[in-house]
């Protein structure tokens, strides 16, 4: 087989087939035969189904890669929403002359960290485009979870009212800083490295021990700008957030500073906001915090009647402002 990925490897024939059983059916476990549909069983009368698309540069970065990300992002998109994440598909558009030592680095990581998150990768596509049709490598995943009738309203937050306190698992930015810094080859005094994870073990935690969790949503693209407004939009309540409560890592806020960033509107792909209800926050607090995906997990706010529909800022300065759903064009290929 060539050490480059070459138009060949997506014609359906005999390269195409050597490249799945070398590549993907390696580090799957996929076997024989490989069909044209994975036959699974699922035992539930409800299941949560997703899909997403990963084309971020660099496809590595401290802390991940594109494959790593993509598994993360479809096992967490799941796991908000109540669901315990089962099975996954993965499809790869693959650059003409891309190496095939970095696809199984990509491929090799998949395989961990749905090993990590309890996962299989069970069935996929590969397409190969010429050179400078694509950047390098995409990928789509698709994910699906089994999901509890007791949990079918954590995505919608039909549960949430006033009160309810709003719980972050860790530093919000990590990611999206992490991008940037790569992209443009800065270091920082502290190391800084991805958030990318898998939170379904930490979720499972608490949808295990409490039953008063009224919201979840993972802060992807537009960071707690865009969930909370969106939260806010939702319930028609107010939104009050702590301004100092937020555990802002260093990097992330001098980057902040010098760019005129604001973090609470930059993408995170290992940080779930939660809404709780107030007298299991504390709670689920604990319970976050006694998990490596949690250990720097805080309150930052609350479900208020006041300014219904917006999200009110209390800042560290003593001062208060809007925090609004971010517009423009946001940074790029961050996800």
């Amino acid at each position: 087989m060539s050490e480059k990925i070459a138009l060949s490897h997506g014609s359906g024939g005999r390269q195409t087939h050597d490249l799945i059983r070398s590549v993907f059916a390696k580090h799957f476990g996929m076997k024989e035969p490989m069909t044209d549909s994975a036959l699974l069983a699922i035992p539930t009368e409800m299941i949560a189904f997703t899909t997403d698309s990963y084309v971020v540069n660099p496809i590595f970065f401290p802390g991940g890669n594109i494959g790593k990300l993509a598994i993360c992002g479809t096992v967490n998109d799941l796991a908000v929403s109540g669901a315990d994440p089962q099975y996954i598909a993965a499809s790869f558009i693959i650059e003409e002359g891309f190496e095939i030592s970095d696809l199984d680095r990509i491929a090799a990581s998949m395989a961990d960290e749905a090993g990590t998150a309890g996962v299989k990768i069970v069935t996929g596509d590969t397409k190969v485009v010429e050179k400078g049709h694509c950047d390098r490598i995409f990928i789509t995943t698709t994910g699906v979870g089994i999901l509890r009738n007791d949990h079918a309203h954590i995505s919608s937050g039909v549960n949430i009212k006033a009160g309810d306190r709003l719980i972050i698992n860790g530093p919000p930015g990590n990611h999206e800083v992490t991008i940037i810094a790569s992209r443009k080859q800065l270091t920082f005094d502290v190391p800084l490295t991805s958030d990318c994870a898998s939170l379904n073990h930490m979720i499972k935690k608490v949808l295990e021990q409490s039953s008063g969790v009224h919201f979840m949503r993972d802060l992807t693209r537009g960071g707690l700008a865009a969930v909370l407004n969106e939260l806010a939009g939702m319930t028609a309540c107010g939104i009050m957030i702590e301004e100092a409560h937020v555990p802002v890592e260093e990097p992330v806020r001098g980057l902040c500073e010098i760019l005129g960033f604001d973090p609470l509107t930059l993408a995170s792909e290992g940080r779930v906001i939660i809404a709780a209800a107030a007298d299991e926050a504390q709670k689920i607090l604990n319970i976050m915090r006694s998990d490596p995906a949690g250990r720097d997990a805080s309150i930052i706010g609350e479900i208020t009647l006041e300014k219904p529909g917006r999200v009110i800022v209390n800042s560290s300065t003593g001062g208060r402002r809007f925090l609004d759903m971010p517009s423009g064009l946001l940074l790029p290929r961050i996800c």
